[in-house]
């Protein structure tokens, strides 16, 4: 059967490579058992996510991050005791891109150009998908690295089009997820300078008030990489029905998480199974479908996975052994009511479509 492209809107891809130590080349069998009587970390052997696994799913298309928190004395969060330090873990991460690239595993997508090429490429029925790069357009996750304003100059000159304020926690630029409070005076300096790049602005894990702030304040593309409902899990990282609809009214694309505990309320970390719990890759459609309701069509919706993104098969839908397996929402989807437009979407269509105007030429 022929699949469909796919475009996944968020992916740790550099943070497992380096601070995971894993080879994302290799089958996804080996980077499991390598890791086979490792407990340093609760998600070791159980990854979702390595090349051959995105080109198996024609997962073509990602957007990629760099990610590395600053940690002031008093948080009790890990992450690094310097903006400096910050920033040396994000240019390794940038260095690891680079090798995949030298390798042609990977395709990088700062403008309008390389994008469809690489569409082009993917849909391109006379290559075999396991000869195609992956195509990753970056993603600053959480500003804390940035040492100072200006050094978004160096990271829009390496190929960074996307950024989110925070993370997790206190920071810098903005607090993050479980956290209150509005942007720093950082924060809507930085807003400035981005808007001048026409850079993404990454709404993810911003309070509610930052949520505000940045909408008010920026005039350039704005999308949620990785973000649910509220109204079905009702806790601070998911999105309100107002914040919904602003960012709807915005021509924003939600990418749909599959984090366990943003699908269902019940799941507490490394606590729930999610087997136990029945929680299914059906359960994210309940989700799009309550946005599809606020927009009234499917415009606005789109995968952004996280997968890997500190967890794995512990904290996935039991139903997924690989991020391969987003391939099923063909079915699922088809069988809850969406048509082959409104699939082709939300698997691609959305993201293209926003990249397009987002985009330099």
């Amino acid at each position: 059967m022929k699949k469909r492209l796919i475009f996944d809107a968020h992916l740790d891809l550099a943070m497992n490579a380096i601070e995971w130590n894993r080879d994302l080349r290799l089958p996804l069998s080996e980077i499991r058992k390598a890791e086979m009587h490792m407990s340093d970390k609760p998600d070791r052997g159980r990854g979702t996510v390595c090349l051959p696994e995105l080109r198996k799913g024609k997962v073509g298309l990602v957007v990629a991050t760099q990610l590395a928190r600053y940690s002031p004395p008093d948080s009790p969060l890990p992450g690094w005791k310097s903006p400096q330090q910050a920033w040396a873990m994000t240019q390794a991460q940038l260095a690891w891109y680079r090798e995949m690239e030298a390798l042609g595993e990977m395709k990088p997508i700062t403008s309008k150009k390389e994008l469809n090429q690489l569409v082009r490429l993917w849909q391109d029925e006379t290559v075999a998908d396991e000869k195609k790069p992956i195509g990753y357009l970056l993603n600053l996750e959480g500003a804390d690295s940035l040492v100072s304003v200006s050094y978004l100059e160096k990271a829009y000159g390496y190929g960074l089009r996307a950024l989110g304020l925070s993370h997790f926690g206190p920071g810098r630029y903005a607090p993050g997820t479980k956290t209150e409070g509005p942007l720093t005076d950082l924060g809507k300096e930085l807003l400035k300078a981005m808007e001048k790049h026409h850079l993404i602005l990454d709404v993810t894990h911003l309070t509610d008030r930052g949520f505000e702030e940045a909408l008010e304040s920026y005039g350039g593309p704005i999308w949620a990489s990785h973000h649910n409902v509220r109204k079905l899990v009702p806790n601070q990282r998911q999105l309100t029905d107002p914040q919904l609809k602003k960012l709807i009214s915005r021509g924003a694309v939600i990418g749909g998480m599959l984090d366990c505990w943003a699908m269902d309320i019940r799941f507490i970390d490394t606590i729930s199974d999610p087997w136990q719990l029945d929680i299914r890759l059906e359960q994210l459609v309940d989700h799009w479908d309550h946005i599809c309701q606020l927009a009234g069509n499917s415009e606005h919706i789109g995968i952004g996975s996280d997968l890997d993104g500190i967890f794995g098969t512990e904290q996935s839908p039991w139903d997924l052994n690989s991020v391969a397996d987003l391939q099923k929402y063909e079915a699922i989807l088809e069988k809850r009511g969406y048509t082959s437009q409104d699939i082709d979407n939300i698997f691609h269509g959305n993201w293209l479509r926003f990249l397009g105007n987002a985009l330099p030429e």
